[in-house]
């Protein structure tokens, strides 16, 4: 049996009040809670994010789910310097 790591995605939920915080739970993993700015970052598997987020826009204490773009961002940072010096000396 091969443990498989599931490719997850983060979800930023901003909710009117930080009283059903809890329930949130049932939806995917609590990593950090904002008393401040009121808002809840939600980890869920990443084929699920989709129904996910429409789920929760439909709850009472939610505003608004704003999705992560971080698997969307190419991570890798080789030649970096020399593509912005290639774009300087272009606007140059």
């Amino acid at each position: 049996m091969a443990f498989e790591i599931q490719p997850r995605q983060s979800l930023i939920v901003y909710t009117y009040s930080l009283k059903q915080t809890r329930q949130l739970k049932r939806y995917g993993t609590v990593m950090y809670v904002s008393k401040k700015m009121r808002y809840v970052v939600l980890y869920v598997d990443r084929a699920d994010v989709a129904s996910l987020t429409e789920q929760l826009n439909h709850l009472r204490f939610v505003k608004r789910v704003v999705a992560s773009q971080r698997p969307e961002i190419n991570e890798t940072f080789n030649g970096v310097a020399e593509d912005m010096a290639a774009a300087k000396e272009d606007d140059e």
